[in-house]
Parts: C-alpha cells; sequence; structure tokens
C-alpha cells in the first residue's frame, strides 16, 4: 500500500535518518516509536507528502485514499462538527458543496442537471446518504453526543475537538490511516473503542503514540526509529521491547568475552613473543587476536533516566483517613462526601473522565486547598511528596540554573553532587546550567521527579505523572514506582501504568461520588 524506497531526511547539514526502505501493506497496524526528536512525527510527515525527503521516494497505489490526524484544534473552528467531520473524505465534502450550489441555482440550466446526476452518481457511491449516520456513530463511539453534530467546532472544549478530529481521520474508511498521538486526552472508554475500530480495520494503519498498553493492543508491527536508522519488527511493542533488551545483553555479554579474550592472548604474546620456543605460538595467538573485535554498541538516541523512591522512615499503620470531603467550583460539585482510608501497602489509581475532581481532592489532602465540608488526616509518621499536574508555579520566572534550583531541596550542596543526581536524569553537560524557566515540558517533569526522590518520603501523590514523557522516561517512572514500597496514591490515562503499579481503584463520578474497589485495573474494566 506505501512503499518507501531510499528515503533520507537532512536538517542543517545533519542526518535525521537514511536509506529508509520499507513497504507498508493493509490489514496491518505499524506502531512508530522512538526517542523524542528521533523524527517519528517527521517520518509521518513524509509519508503524508506534507515533507519532502532529502533522497528517495514515496509511494502510494494510484485511487487509494488516506487520511491523516490533524494537529491544529482551531483549523475547522468556522464548520460544524458534521462537516468537519465529512471533510476527512475532503472529494465527499467537494462533491456535497457543488451540488448544493446547483440546487441553490434560481436559473437551473439543463447543464446543471445533467452536473448534478454526474455529481448524485458520484455522491452515492462514496456512500453519501449514510454520511451524517456514519459520522454519528463515529462520534458517539468516542463518547461524544449526537448533539453536537451541528454545533460549530469553536464552541467546542479542546478535548472534544480532538475527539471530533481523530473521527475525521477515520471517516469513511480510508485505505490508509496516519495518527500522531491519538490517544492523547482521550478518556479510557474512548481508547478502548479506538482500540476495537483499528483492530476490525481492513486498510493500513501507522500509528504515533506513548502509550503501551494501546500499541501492544492495536499493533502487528513496530516501525523502530533510532540509531539513525528506521526498521521495521514484526509484533507489538512488548515483544519488541523484550527482542531489544535481549539483543543488547546478548551484544555486552559478547564484548564481555571478546574483551577478556584479547587481554589473555596480549598477556600470552607479551610473555612469550621474545621466547623462541614459544614464538609460533604467540604469532597464531596474534593471528587470533587480529580476528577479535569488541564491537561498540550501537549509539542509541534512546535514554532511559533512573527513577527510584527510597524512604527515610517506615510508614506505621495510620496512613491517611478521608471523611467527607465536598467541594463545589465553578458552580460545578466536583466532591460529594468523600471517604475512604488508605491502608498500608495501597498503591490507588484515581481513574475516569472526572480529572478535575482528582486533581482537586490531591490539592485538598496535599494542603494547596481548603474542603467546602469533610476533614483529612495523615498519620503522625507520614512524610509525603507531590507531583501537580501544574507544575509551571516552580519554574515560570525563576532565576536558577537547573543546579540552583535542585540546590532547593537538599542539603547535600556540592555540584559534584547535583550534577551526579542530574546526571541521572538525563540532564548532562552544559545542560546542568540552563535556566529552569526555559525547560521542555517533559525536562521539568523530570525535574519534579529528581525532587520527589530527594525528599525520602513514605507516600508520594502523583496527578498524570506521566505528561509530557517519553517511551523510556515513561518505562523508568512505571518501574520506579512499581518498586517504591510506600504508599501512592496517583491518577492516569495509561492503562499499563495502572495495571502494573496499582492494587486499588478509585473513580469520581461526574457527580461527585467515590466507587471504591480493592482489584487490579484490567479486574475493574471488567466488572
Amino acid at each position: 500500500m506505501i512503499t518507501v524506497t531510499n528515503v533520507s531526511l537532512n536538517f542543517t547539514g545533519q542526518s535525521l535518518f537514511k536509506d529508509v526502505d520499507l513497504k507498508f501493506t493493509a490489514g496491518n497496524c505499524y506502531g512508530i516509536i522512538g526517542a523524542n526528536g528521533a523524527g517519528k512525527s517527521t517520518f509521518l510527515r513524509i509519508l503524508s507528502g506534507d515533507l519532502e525527503p532529502s533522497t528517495g521516494s514515496v509511494s502510494i497505489k494510484p485511487g487509494v485514499r488516506m487520511s491523516v490526524l490533524k494537529q491544529d484544534h482551531f483549523a475547522f473552528d468556522e464548520f460544524t462538527v458534521l462537516d468537519t467531520v465529512i471533510q476527512g473524505n475532503p472529494r465527499l465534502y467537494q462533491v456535497m458543496q457543488e451540488k448544493d450550489a446547483i440546487y441553490m441555482k434560481e436559473d437551473f440550466s439543463d447543464e446543471d442537471g445533467i452536473r448534478a446526476a454526474e455529481l448524485e452518481g458520484e455522491f452515492a457511491e462514496m456512500d453519501g446518504w449514510e454520511a451524517e449516520s456514519n459520522v454519528s456513530r463515529l462520534i458517539q463511539g468516542l463518547g461524544l453526543s449526537e448533539d453536537i453534530l451541528y454545533m460549530p467546532m469553536a464552541s467546542l472544549t479542546a478535548k472534544e475537538k480532538v475527539k471530533v478530529l481523530l473521527a475525521q481521520a477515520l471517516f469513511g474508511n480510508p485505505e490508509i490511516v496516519l495518527l500522531d498521538e491519538p490517544t492523547n486526552h482521550l478518556d479510557v472508554r474512548a481508547i478502548e473503542w479506538l482500540e476495537d475500530f483499528l483492530m476490525e480495520y481492513e486498510g493500513t494503519v501507522l500509528v504515533v503514540s506513548h502509550d503501551r498498553h494501546f500499541l501492544n493492543t492495536v499493533c502487528t508491527n513496530i516501525v523502530d526509529v533510532d540509531y539513525g536508522k528506521i526498521k521495521m519488527y514484526v509484533g507489538n511493542y512488548e515483544f519488541w521491547y523484550e527482542s531489544s533488551q535481549l539483543f543488547q545483553r546478548l551484544i555486552r555479554d559478547q564484548n564481555k568475552k571478546n574483551a577478556e579474550k584479547i587481554k589473555e592472548l596480549q598477556t600470552f604474546i607479551q610473555r612469550f613473543s621474545a621466547n623462541k620456543s614459544k614464538s609460533k605460538q604467540a604469532t597464531s595467538r596474534r593471528k587470533l587476536l587480529d580476528k577479535l573485535t569488541v564491537e561498540e554498541m550501537p549509539a542509541s538516541s534512546r535514554r532511559y533516566p533512573f527513577v527510584g523512591f527510597t524512604m527515610d522512615r517506615e510508614p506505621g499503620k495510620e496512613i491517611l483517613q478521608v471523611e467527607g470531603l465536598s467541594k463545589t467550583i465553578d458552580g460545578v460539585k466536583v466532591l460529594d462526601n468523600i471517604t475512604f482510608r488508605v491502608n498500608k501497602d495501597d498503591k490507588i489509581a484515581f481513574v475516569g473522565e472526572n480529572e478535575i475532581a482528582n486533581t482537586t481532592l490531591f490539592k485538598i489532602i496535599m494542603g494547596e486547598m481548603e474542603p467546602d465540608e469533610g476533614s483529612y488526616k495523615w498519620g503522625v509518621t507520614i512524610t509525603s511528596s507531590y507531583l501537580p499536574l501544574d507544575n509551571s508555579a516552580f519554574f515560570e520566572g525563576s532565576p536558577y540554573n537547573l543546579v540552583e534550583w535542585l540546590g532547593q531541596y537538599t542539603k547535600e550542596t556540592t555540584e559534584t553532587f547535583m550534577r551526579g543526581f542530574l546526571g541521572r536524569m538525563l540532564f548532562s553537560g552544559d545542560d546542568v546550567y540552563k535556566n529552569v524557566s526555559v525547560l521542555s515540558g517533559g525536562e521539568k517533569v523530570r525535574c519534579m521527579l529528581s525532587r520527589m526522590m530527594l525528599f525520602g518520603s513514605n507516600v508520594l501523590v502523583m496527578d498524570q505523572p506521566t505528561n509530557h514523557l517519553d517511551l523510556e522516561s515513561i518505562t523508568a517512572v512505571n518501574d520506579g514506582i512499581k518498586e517504591f514500597k510506600g504508599n501512592v496514591l496517583f491518577s492516569s490515562h495509561d492503562h499499563e501504568f495502572i495495571q502494573t503499579v496499582a492494587n486499588r481503584i478509585m473513580e469520581i463520578s461526574p457527580d461527585g461520588k467515590l466507587t471504591d474497589r480493592l482489584c487490579t485495573y484490567d479486574e475493574y474494566i471488567a466488572r
């Protein structure tokens, strides 16, 4: 369906990737992965024709329609939701517009009648009479009401626009679909619907995503953008990850054996090269030594930060007691008589669509907001660290570089300690002297995680900790929290993260009521 031949791309004299030869076929879903900046989205732009490669070509079978998930949430503000989604099939929308314009004419000619008949035939072939019902199905599948079909896009929230643009990309069964981060801002039910839709889809799908569960569920192949190359592997993300880790271990083990053998041969040659009786053996070993090489590991663009939380003291039996918390924000009751008790070893995931409720609850128990009613009480042995959803207050207008910023939160004030700590969080060289106000979203999250690690707390409260992070950092955070021996209260949309960390699930409904289940996330969904 898509053939990529000898594609390379250079930016300012540097090669982003080169010599790419791939074929994407119908009935498969290809997950495109790679570190931030590796070129995943850029590769999608080349495939869509939005960007010309430096060398090579991309060919698509004639007559095949490609649909791309739009990233500009304001591009369709002047249109209704219905018209926006139908524009996912540009030719159908064009036919509809031309047909309507002809019928609006007051002086309808014979030529107009002939043209209208041609357009009606084309309209029927493209399933135009079912367009509105097909749009309605997509919209409702993504969790929106069909009542919004005739509303202007400008009146929708950012999250609603994301869903409409996704519906646009999927409308009319295009043969090829390119999706860049389609699960961003989607709730769990919408993600599940999209997974089901793509698994049944008969066309060719290419998707960039940081959602590991999504990649594992829908992908038949993984396209890895790394080492300045783009390679394709059969299987889902988990299979690729385990295989790549095994490959790296095998190379390291072989290099270690070769290094030991080289050292042994060099020692022998040095001892006996001047000894005539041993000179033949020394010569043969020198030839063997020439054949042995210590292969350098291919320089990967992937970098995994170290995320690990240790407790300065063990928590006692009393962790946190919440009694009858209620809170109204902007006239909406987001928390209604919330009561629960946190037990030792609980790792609680707050899930569902009511993100404002989760954030409000976290702010209240961390002392940043007062409840309208109710109370909460931490145990006397408890020390807590908080990762807020909005961390801008920690960075905006700050005069500090990274070393100085981190120094606020530790008694260890030596630059050697700071640089070592920051290095494990992927800040190296002169990066540590950057002003923190210019950091990217992912860098700021890594700073906040560093701050939390310095505190030695026995309870972590984390509001969407994987936001802005790449797959490598998400994996590191996931592993670090999974290994943490204390309590964790967190919110997340990352299925894999919730399933592997949480032993208790809480969901606050849109009317502020709490559902509390002692189970895994998969068990909660099954219920």
